[in-house]
């Protein structure tokens, strides 16, 4: 998430600071939802292994919790907004837990992949709330401090949890992630009782936009489902078509519905904001690479034809892409402040498509050492995209509207991670599938999906370069402001 709601104080005034309470429960559910969030790609062979569910169909349990995600973020905030922040945040811990239980007892692939939508659900509105509670519980350089407190433990959880869920699949079996996480939400439910008050906005319509969340599960749920089995159906097949008309009809009645609406998810109007719009679509690009890179490499890793990692050492593995994107961090402002906000984003794409174009040349002779340079340069260059194009989409638009503007593009991060997996997946696994199929050994049928899957992503990122360069055409002075802030920025980590 981006910034505070409008109607807060300045960062330079010392403000109102949020309180212990309000600060130990956004924070610590912050850090166990995206702990949770990144750890599952690495539990997959797993959950496989153990459910007896391939892992090409567990894929739903990464890529239906951001589509979850992506539908209900926006209306769980407004949920907040009418019925209450602390009793919204509540219900969330509530169904975290519930869905952590639910996956924790499967015995069988569609319990994890419903648990995890659920999950995404869960998720979603507590990071939407928990974000709302600092903000009405500070204000001014204390309320800057707290949510820049909550993005670090965020961004702490992300780089974390692939790691712990490592070594938990190793001490408890893959079920310990989801018992520890539970029990760890469910101590933020009286905690949040106890000390955080209640708070509501009493100048919201009290209508919420239930058709709305519903129809961006419409145009996304069979659009994914297409991308994911086209290969299977055949691209031009009667299921993959009629997937894809669904999508676009529910596209054209979503745009309907919106538009009538008096408290829409998507104000209309804001998609006339050129810069808005294109750092929307940075974030979105962004949240995709970095989501299927890190779901293709956990399971490549982790492959007996390639690798043979355990889960532990898979989850070492990736710690230089999350060390990189942390250590970038304090770079961010002064370079996005020299070069100026829109070169650095298209220097950032540049970097990762640089990185993404080293990998397509992996081959199975390739030790781990090889990876490394590469996935360093794309953490590297999405999170320094990632900074200057978030604060963007909040400094481009007036502060009554930054809210719609923050969820527009944390709804982005969503349905780019979903996208960009299910077609990265789907790339990986035809073309390994097709190489099998005409006699090839399964390591090098295994390494030249990896290359086609990062050939997909590195024509992602020079899309990044490119739409960085064509949005530096509609310069506003929004965009000289985005600089200064883009070091302060935390968004829902990637997984």
């Amino acid at each position: 998430m981006d910034h505070p709601p409008s109607g807060t104080g300045p960062a330079t005034e010392p403000g109102r600071s949020a309180g212990l309470g309000v600060l130990l429960a956004a924070c610590v559910s912050a850090l166990v939802v995206n702990a949770n969030t990144s750890a599952v790609t690495i539990l997959l062979p797993a959950i496989s292994d153990d459910v007896g569910t391939p892992v090409e169909q567990l894929q739903w349990a990464v890529t239906g919790y951001m589509l979850v995600g992506a539908a209900v973020i926006v209306t769980s905030g407004a949920l907040g907004d009418v019925l209450g922040r602390r009793r919204v945040f509540v219900a969330g811990l509530a169904l975290f837990v519930a869905s952590c239980v639910l996956i924790a007892l499967s015995r069988q692939g569609a319990g994890v992949i419903a648990g995890r939508m659920i999950q995404g659900a869960a998720g979603s509105t507590i990071l939407a709330c928990g974000m709302s509670l600092l903000s009405v519980a500070s204000s001014g350089a204390a309320q800057m401090r707290a949510i820049t407190l909550w993005g670090a433990a965020s961004a702490a959880g992300a780089a974390a949890g692939p790691l712990v869920g490592g070594v938990l699949v190793d001490a408890t079996g893959w079920q310990g992630l989801f018992w520890i996480d539970a029990a760890i939400a469910a101590a933020c439910v009286p905690l949040t009782l106890s000390t955080v008050k209640e708070s509501r906005d009493p100048h919201r319509p009290r209508s919420i936009d239930l058709a709305g969340t519903a129809l961006i599960a419409v145009v996304l749920v069979p659009l994914v489902l297409a991308l994911s089995e086209g290969s299977d159906w055949g691209w031009l097949s009667a299921a993959t078509l009629v997937c894809l008309a669904v999508s676009v009809a529910g596209a054209f009645a979503f745009v309907a519905v919106e538009r009538r609406v008096k408290a829409p998810i998507v104000d209309l109007r804001l998609l006339r904001n050129i810069v808005l719009v294109g750092a929307t679509l940075a974030i979105l690009l962004v949240a995709g690479a970095i989501n299927a890179l890190m779901y293709l490499l956990s399971l490549y890793f982790q492959n007996p034809s390639a690798f043979g990692m355990s889960a532990l050492e898979a989850g070492l593995a990736t710690l230089p892409a999350a060390a990189a994107m942390i250590a970038i961090t304090p770079v961010i402002t002064p370079l996005a402040v020299r070069i100026g906000p829109g070169r650095a984003v298209a220097l950032g794409f540049a970097l990762a498509a640089a990185g993404f174009a080293v990998l397509v040349f992996v081959t199975e002779s390739w030790t781990y050492l090889g990876f490394v340079a590469p996935l360093v340069a794309i953490a590297v260059g999405l999170g320094l995209a990632n900074g200057p194009a978030s604060s963007a989409s909040t400094a481009a638009v007036s502060a009554d509207e930054v809210g719609q503007a923050s969820g527009i593009s944390n709804m982005a991060r969503y349905i780019g991670g979903s996208l960009a997996v299910a077609a990265a997946a789907t790339v990986s696994t035809a073309v390994t599938d097709t190489r099998r199929a005409e006699g090839d050994p399964a390591d090098v049928a295994l390494a030249a999906g990896l290359s086609r899957a990062s050939l997909l992503l590195a024509i992602v990122s020079v899309g990044g370069v490119v739409l960085a360069v064509l949005l530096r055409r509609h310069r506003a002075r929004s965009l000289d402001r985005a600089a200064a802030a883009a070091g302060a920025v935390h968004t829902i980590p990637s997984r």
